[in-house]
């Protein structure tokens, strides 16, 4: 009988072998990493924290649903079709969502580019997405302005 040599747990996103876990939504093997990420810093170094946070099978685990989150109705609900086409098919899932449906690219409504709203900065006003630099820009413009004096508020009913 041929002897099998015994496999080392691996995280599935990055392939390290040590200090790991093993996810609450889907049993895979990921780095335990979370209490090195930095509050508020959005940096996308941790693995765990990636896969919970950035995969519709970290979120759908999240939110309690039932059956498997590639097939929920109410995930596909949650989001614009491109960010769960993201969530869905990003390097942070260990297995990706079949079939994805297709969908516009999102453009900037002030110069038109497409922005990648999974990786690239934007804003957004009710149905209007800004890439990084038309929203730089306009909040320059913003800042520039000078500010209406509260006497001027008092003056038209505003303020108290």
């Amino acid at each position: 009988m041929k002897k099998t040599k015994p496999t080392t747990p691996r995280c599935g996103l990055c392939g390290k072998t040590g200090g790991l876990l093993k996810t609450e939504c889907c049993g895979n093997w990921i780095c335990d990493d979370e209490h090195k990420y930095a509050l508020f810093s959005f940096a996308r170094t941790s693995c765990s924290r990636n896969h919970r946070h950035y995969t519709l099978c970290g979120y759908h685990h999240q939110e309690g649903h039932d059956g498997d989150w590639k097939d929920c109705s109410k995930c596909r609900e949650i989001r614009e079709t491109e960010m769960y086409v993201w969530y869905g098919t990003n390097e942070y899932n260990f297995e990706k969502l079949p079939n994805p449906p297709s969908y516009a690219p999102t453009k900037c409504s002030k110069c038109g580019a497409v922005i990648k709203l999974g990786v690239e900065g934007f804003s957004r006003k009710g149905d209007e997405y800004n890439c990084e630099t038309c929203a730089e820009q306009e909040l320059a413009r913003l800042l520039r302005q000078p500010r209406r004096s509260s006497g001027a508020r008092k003056k038209r009913g505003e303020g108290a």
